[in-house]
């Protein structure tokens, strides 16, 4: 288990996205009304960057086609995308976000 420190909940307001580079992948820390959610930043339909999207509740629009995803669980809930994007676990402490991974 690895637990990386990847940013701060005040560069995030409510009903905002923002993209962090961890290693090799992108994750879009989702602020959904105080509670942060981790998920790949990039659309499995065809690879657009999410945090550009517009995430309104849980659910984020893609900016390219208008694929839209849960935030939560990763869900692909509209086409054209159809395989859902990796979600990651959070944890918050004072105001780090860490990023919890299985990778050693």
């Amino acid at each position: 288990m690895s637990r990386e420190s990847i940013g701060e909940t005040s560069e995030i307001e409510p009903g905002k996205a923002r993209s962090f580079q961890v290693g090799e992948k992108r994750i879009a820390v989702c602020n959904v009304d105080g509670t942060f959610y981790a998920i790949n930043d990039v659309c499995t339909h065809d690879g657009a960057p999410l945090d550009q999207g517009v995430l309104e509740g849980n659910i984020i629009t893609c900016p390219r086609h208008g694929a839209k995803f849960d935030v939560t669980t990763g869900t692909a809930v509209q086409m054209p995308a159809v395989i859902p994007v990796e979600t990651y676990q959070v944890e918050i402490e004072d105001d780090t976000i860490y990023l919890i991974t299985d990778e050693e």
